[in-house]
């Protein structure tokens, strides 16, 4: 049949991608998507397309219809996305050819992951490949038939012209696919319980390591191949487990990633922050957008690793990573912002990827004048650093302190120069268009940044940073999280909406936590308990222990599934798996410990095979294999020994504090008045307690 033919020869291409602005006020068209908050959404409001937003209105008209769904998902800082749009979405005649047969939907990917979810499932299940923007084609409920990523126009129009015929004409065998397909769907990713005797040895993790390895791109960082994700949770996998192993090698590549990373192109070498990925290997050629989430994982990547090298590059990059999100992500009251596109106006007034980060050597000339000789050596603006049209990605191939010596400059004149050529060219820069700004603001997203400022403030006690971190936490409990103990996922212009999904609950909880251990104030523990206890209750399978993306009070999709793999965001399940281990010790709750326990045995079998997709359950493997430490500190100077004791790199450790009496299990009856006690223990069997925070520290270290 040529529509099912059709399903194995389009191409899919996974590509991150970008949308272009419309600032036009004069509109020949506006659909429904008017309506809607979503900045993707509104991207589309004036297609031709009779657009619908996904809701129980436009699910019922294509019953009532019997029409075929088109369903639509990319998000804001998607390029490829845009490029459809343009080539498909603004073409009248095939609009027309929509809106005549069609119920078309589309879907923001980042405020509903779980539709974006199911039908990305059911791409990858026909074609083997998956990515943004996704179009898949459904019956009238909801059951997919077919699906790709980006289409020409040629293709898109073949494509709904054949599954419209095949529908009207023989309609037995499109629902007979979409019953295989939907059972497909509703099987994959299924966990096996594992109910063998729990075993967990450093052994398996040192094999899967060792297995990882030949993926491991030891020159450039990163994984081998021919375009560069940063992965910061894999990351920082590697870094606790070259520390706590003594591998030299994994130390040396994390290092390595590190620096390229911060010194190459993906860097945003004038304004601080990260773009999404880079095209090719050597980290240079970025693909410009830049996603809150990247960013906050590697604020905290970059402080962790700071704690063990001291490398000031490593600081320099947190701080100027900060200031790009609080001045380009930020609101006033303390929420953050999604994205920014990587398409922005060039001079011709037209959408250019990177126009506004590059830079010819005309424009720069002009700018740094006498100084441009030395700023083109320190960056490469040479055949090494050229891009297209002339223009130039800045990047370093040098570390300070060699070009500081090559250049006969002192590390203190050379930073100098650095900071002055930056100030220059960020003014010179914001007279350019900026790039389009997603103003969503998304709670798990939020919660990735609030642990960003925490990582930065337990390792450079700026307390800037944690003033941030509690205005995001106030800002989270006030507007995302409901009296009945729910949270929203999504927040635009004062108004919150869509129920959580489970990321938004792991990743809040584990946030909270972390701010629990810089602050001590109990109730951000209290806060972490009652979200996993909400969990508990609404997206807990009791017969896998593992938990479900929806809720049970969430409307029902044709499946309901579960994120168990780890992506450049670490699974919400290995998260809450993390935060029931975490939460066990904190408050000797043994629910808590044998639900976590029973989750990592369920997934062992896959983490241990594959490595790089399940690198957080790796992480918390290291919680069982190696000695973890619960330490308590009590008394008055609590808080300032907690301050000393985060100053180490301590991956195995939880901490527990209070200045008075507490009633958290971990810390009850260990107050004694005018002293402060460092309890060390483990599984609650408890050294000599200490007062010192240096000997506490010499204990904890001779187990790595």
């Amino acid at each position: 049949m040529r529509v099912l033919y059709l399903l194995f020869i389009i191409p899919f291409l996974f590509i991150s991608c970008n949308r272009k602005q419309d600032n036009s006020e004069n509109h020949k068209y506006t659909n429904d998507l008017i309506k809607e908050t979503s900045p993707y959404l509104l991207q589309h409001a004036h297609n031709p397309v009779d657009w619908k937003a996904w809701n129980k209105e436009a699910l019922d008209k294509a019953k009532a219809e019997n029409k075929l769904i088109i369903i639509s998902v990319g998000y804001s800082a998607c390029h490829w996305c845009h490029v459809m749009e343009e080539e498909s979405f603004e073409n009248e005649a095939i609009a027309k050819l929509m809106n005549d047969h069609f119920i078309s939907i589309k879907v923001d990917r980042e405020e509903r992951p779980d539709i974006d979810q199911i039908y990305m499932n059911a791409v990858q299940l026909m074609t083997g490949k998956g990515g943004w923007p996704l179009n898949c084609i459904a019956l009238p409920d909801g059951r997919p038939i077919f699906g790709g990523t980006y289409f020409t126009k040629e293709e898109w129009t073949k494509a709904l012209t054949e599954l419209y015929d095949l529908y009207k004409n023989n309609p037995e065998k499109a629902t007979e696919y979409a019953d295989k397909l939907v059972k497909g769907i509703q099987d994959s990713q299924l966990i096996a319980v594992n109910n063998d005797e729990v075993s967990f040895e450093n052994l398996e993790i040192f094999t899967a390591v060792k297995s990882w390895q030949k993926d491991l791109d030891y020159k450039q960082g990163g994984l081998v191949g021919e375009t560069k994700f940063p992965m910061p949770g894999t990351l920082s996998f590697l870094l606790r487990y070259g520390i706590q192993n003594n591998d030299k090698s994994i130390q040396k590549y994390v290092q390595t990633t590190l620096v390229k990373m911060a010194d190459g192109g993906i860097y945003d070498a004038v304004g601080g922050g990260f773009a999404r990925y880079s095209v090719d290997a050597k980290w240079h050629i970025p693909h410009f957008e830049k996603m809150l989430y990247d960013n906050a994982q590697l604020v905290s990547l970059y402080s962790d690793a700071y704690l063990v090298t001291k490398d000031e590059l490593y600081k320099k990059t947190v701080l100027e990573t900060l200031d790009f999100v609080e001045r380009e992500l930020m609101a006033s009251n303390g929420a953050f912002y999604s994205s920014l596109d990587a398409d922005s106006k060039n001079k011709e007034n037209k959408l250019e990827e990177g126009a506004y980060y590059v830079w010819t050597q005309q424009e720069l000339k002009s700018i740094l004048k006498s100084d441009y000789s030395l700023f083109q050596k320190y960056y490469n603006i040479n055949e090494n650093g050229l891009w297209e049209n002339q223009s130039y990605v800045l990047f370093k191939s040098q570390s300070n302190k060699d070009f500081a010596i090559r250049n006969k400059l002192t590390l203190k004149e050379l930073s100098a120069k650095v900071k002055s050529w930056k100030q220059i060219l960020l003014a010179a820069r914001n007279e350019r268009t900026r790039p389009h700004l997603d103003n969503k603001t998304l709670t798990s997203w939020n919660a990735l940044m609030l642990k960003g400022y925490i990582s930065a403030y337990k390792t450079f006690r700026t307390p800037h940073h944690k003033e941030i971190a509690l205005k995001n936490a106030d800002f989270i409990v006030a507007n995302q999280l409901k009296k009945d103990g729910s949270l929203f996922h999504s927040y635009k212009d004062g108004k919150s909406s869509i129920n959580g999904f489970s990321e938004d609950y792991a990743i809040v909880a584990d946030a909270f936590i972390a701010l629990y251990e810089i602050t001590f104030d109990e109730k951000w523990l209290n806060e972490a308990k009652q979200l996993t206890d909400y969990m508990l209750r609404h997206f807990w399978d009791k017969k896998s222990n593992m938990f479900y993306f929806t809720s049970d009070t969430s409307a029902n999709l044709i499946a309901r599934k579960m994120e168990i793999a780890d992506n450049v965001i670490p699974g919400s399940n290995s998260i809450l798996a993390h935060n029931l281990f975490l939460l066990g010790h904190y408050y000797s709750n043994d629910l808590y410990a044998k639900t976590a326990l029973k989750m990592l045995n369920n997934v062992k079998a896959d983490a241990l095979q594959s490595p790089a997709e399940y690198y957080n359950w790796l992480n918390l493997m290291l919680n069982y294999t190696d000695e973890y430490f619960e330490v308590a500190l009590s008394g008055k100077g609590a808080i300032s020994k907690m301050m000393q004791l985060q100053t180490y790199y301590l991956p195995n450790i939880l901490i527990a504090g209070s200045t008075k009496e507490s009633t958290i299990p971990i810390l009850q009856n260990r107050f004694i008045d005018n002293e402060t006690y460092i309890y060390v223990c483990v599984n609650n069997a408890c050294k000599k307690p200490e007062k010192e925070v240096g000997i506490a520290v010499s204990k904890i270290k001779n187990s790595l």
